[in-house]
């Protein structure tokens, strides 16, 4: 079974679990609102680590997104689903992930004619010393790191929800975490 057969549980706009679709039907158009989550890892040097989308996705491929994305299971905890999601996509083990904040969004793939229509959980995790990332080839094209107070995602070169949870996630890391504000 591929992962677009998941299935995603669908919210209605204050996140309330109203049912379930496959991740398929959840992003064809019109799309389907349905919870999901972002995960952002800050270092202490004040960076944020993004990966850049394998060309084999089918919503914004090789777009520059936040650490790593996903759609819990219905049921499962948006924490647990995400730490899982973060040892799948880029082999990354033992970061505590805190809930933050959420932001909805919708946003059409003209390239692909997918629909993202999300219930979007923002989840930051802080990692101190070496982080050892092993991205999934199917998953992740590439990795950097960046400064997160001077990064502005927009354009193309972006996944559209960036520009959404990257305020919301730099709001709830201390000053001290994202310095050369």
């Amino acid at each position: 079974m591929t992962r677009e057969q998941d299935l995603v549980e669908l919210v209605d706009l204050k996140g309330k679990a109203v049912g379930s679709a496959t991740v398929s039907d959840a992003h064809t158009a019109p799309g389907q609102l349905h919870r999901a989550f972002s995960v952002l890892l800050f270092d202490d040097e004040g960076r944020t680590l993004l990966q850049q989308r394998a060309s084999v996705k089918t919503r914004f491929p090789l777009r520059w997104a936040n650490a790593c994305c996903g759609h819990p299971p219905p049921g499962v905890p948006v924490v647990e689903a995400a730490t899982r999601r973060l040892v799948e996509e880029l082999g990354v083990v033992g970061v505590p992930l805190t809930d933050v904040g959420v932001y909805t969004y919708r946003a059409e793939d003209a390239a692909t004619g997918r629909v993202e229509y999300e219930y979007d959980h923002v989840l930051v995790g802080h990692v101190t010393g070496e982080l050892t990332v092993t991205p999934d080839p199917k998953e992740v094209a590439a990795t950097r790191w960046v400064p997160a107070a001077t990064l502005v995602p927009t354009g193309d070169e972006y996944a559209p929800w960036l520009s959404g949870v990257l305020p919301i996630a730099l709001a709830a890391v201390p000053a001290t975490r994202h310095p050369g504000e």
